[in-house]
C-alpha cells in the first residue's frame, strides 16, 4: 500500500520538533527524484528538547547573582558617590536593588556627599534614612544628624550623643562642635561651661588635622582660656594652623587661577583707620602671613554639608534662630545661639558674634576686616574702654580681633 510522500503535509515550523531527510529513489522511467521523510522522534527526546528552549527563554542572570556580590557593588558605589541622586539612582533600579541599598554594610560606607541635604528638601522621609545611617556606624552621618537635631530641631540631648557618636569614632568636625559646645556651654545656661573638656576636644580634633581646632587651642594656649597660658606654644600652634592652611590650598592655586604672591602677602586693613583699637596697632600694613592669628589670604575652604544646611534652614526662617538669639557672622558656619548672649561680639565694632575663634578668623580675612569700623570708645588711645578681652580673660560677650 503505497501511501503519500512527506512533501504532501504541512510542514512544522519547530526545528527540533521535525526532522526532514533527504532520500533518492528510482522511479519506473528511470529517472531520480527527491523524496522526503519525516523521522519520528521519540518522547522522551521530544519532551526535553522543548523544555530546555522553554527554559533558556525564561531564566533571568540578574536573579541568579548572589546577594553578597551586588551588597559589594552597591557598598563600593555608596562610598565613592559625589551626590546623593548617584546613589538613589541605582537603589530605585529595582526592588532587590532597593532592599539590599538599605543594607547596614552598605549604608555605614556611605560617603560625605551622600548626605548633602538642602533644608528645603528635609523630610520625615530625609529623617529616617540619616538615622539608619546613623545607626549602621556612619560617623559622617552621626554628626550631620546631631548638627540638625541639636541645632535645627533643638532636641539637644539626642544630637549630643550623636556627634559624640561620630567623636568616639574619630571624626575631627565632631570633635571640634562638641568642644565649641562645651566653650560656649550651648544648650544650657552660662554655668555649664567647661573650659577644660573644651581644650581636651579640640586637642584631639587637631591632633587629627583639624586646622580650625589647631587654631582654637593655639588662641586657649596663648590667652589661657581653660588651660595653664603658655604664649610660646600657643604662637607655635597658630603658625602651625597658618602653614596647614595654606599647605592645603597650595596644590589647588594653579587650577583656580590665584597667584603665589598673593598668598604670601598679607594687608589686613586696606585702609588705616582713622581710629585704631589700641591693641590692633600692629594690624596696618603688611606682614608675614604665617605669623598672623588669621593666617594667609587663601580661598575660603568648603563648608560642611552640616554647616551649610544650617545657614539655609534659618535662612529661611527670615535668619533668626528664636527672639533675641543671633547667628554666627561667619557665613560658612550657620550656628545659631542658644540663649541670649552667648557668642562673643567683635570688641572693636561690636557689629558682629562669632561662636568661635575659627570662625572669627575666617570671617576677617573674607570680608570683616574691610567693614570693621572702631566705636566710639575706642577713640581713647589708653584703650580704656577695653572692658573685655573675650576668652583672653574669660568675658562673655567679647572678642578681640587680634
Amino acid at each position: 500500500m503505497r501511501t503519500r510522500g512527506g512533501v504532501c503535509y504541512p510542514r512544522v515550523g519547530g526545528a527540533g520538533d521535525v526532522c526532514f531527510q533527504k532520500k533518492r529513489k528510482k522511479d519506473f522511467t528511470g529517472e531520480r527524484c527527491v523524496c522526503r521523510k519525516r523521522n519520528k522522534l521519540s518522547p522522551e527526546t521530544s519532551s526535553s528538547s522543548s523544555s530546555s528552549s522553554s527554559s533558556s527563554a525564561s531564566v533571568d542572570l540578574f536573579d541568579s547573582l548572589p546577594d553578597d556580590l551586588l551588597i559589594l557593588i552597591l557598598s563600593k558605589l555608596s562610598s565613592t558617590a559625589n551626590s546623593p541622586s548617584d546613589f538613589i539612582s541605582a537603589s530605585i533600579t529595582c526592588k532587590r536593588l532597593y532592599g539590599l541599598a538599605l543594607h547596614s554594610l552598605v549604608v555605614s560606607k556611605a560617603s560625605p556627599k551622600t548626605f548633602v541635604l538642602k533644608a528645603k528638601n528635609w523630610s520625615e522621609s530625609a529623617h529616617r534614612f540619616l538615622k539608619l545611617c546613623a545607626d549602621a556606624g556612619n560617623v559622617e552621618a552621626c554628626y550631620t544628624l546631631g548638627m540638625i537635631r541639636f541645632y535645627c530641631l533643638q532636641n539637644r540631648g539626642s544630637g549630643a550623643s550623636l556627634m559624640a557618636k561620630a567623636a568616639i569614632g574619630s571624626h575631627a568636625p565632631a570633635l571640634y562642635s562638641l568642644a565649641v559646645i562645651q566653650f560656649n556651654g550651648s544648650g544650657g545656661s552660662k554655668n555649664d561651661k567647661d573650659l577644660r573638656a573644651g581644650v581636651a576636644l579640640c586637642a584631639r580634633a587637631a591632633f587629627l588635622g583639624h586646622i580650625d581646632a589647631l587654631r582654637e587651642l593655639g588662641h586657649c594656649l596663648q590667652d589661657g582660656y581653660g588651660v595653664r597660658q603658655n604664649i610660646t606654644e600657643g604662637r607655635r600652634f597658630l603658625v602651625q594652623a597658618n602653614a596647614r592652611e595654606l599647605a592645603a590650598v597650595l596644590s589647588s592655586a594653579a587650577a583656580s587661577g590665584v597667584h603665589m604672591r598673593q598668598l604670601l602677602t598679607w594687608t589686613p586693613l586696606p585702609h588705616p583707620h582713622p581710629h585704631p583699637h589700641p591693641q590692633l596697632g600692629h594690624l596696618t600694613g603688611s606682614g608675614c602671613p604665617l605669623l598672623s592669628d588669621f593666617g594667609c589670604n587663601v580661598p575660603a575652604p568648603e563648608v560642611h554639608p552640616a554647616n551649610r544646611f544650617l545657614g539655609e534652614w534659618f535662612a529661611a526662617r527670615d535668619g533668626s534662630p528664636g527672639p533675641g538669639l543671633r547667628l554666627c557672622s561667619h557665613v560658612g558656619c550657620g550656628r545659631p545661639e542658644t540663649r541670649r548672649h552667648e557668642f562673643r561680639r567683635c570688641s572693636v565694632c561690636g557689629a558682629v558674634n562669632y561662636c568661635s575663634r575659627a570662625c572669627q578668623a575666617l570671617d576677617w580675612k573674607l570680608r570683616h576686616k574691610a567693614e570693621c569700623a572702631a566705636v566710639e570708645r575706642w577713640v581713647d588711645e589708653e584703650g580704656d574702654g577695653a572692658d573685655g578681652d573675650g576668652p583672653v580673660n574669660g568675658g562673655d560677650d567679647e572678642m578681640v580681633e587680634s
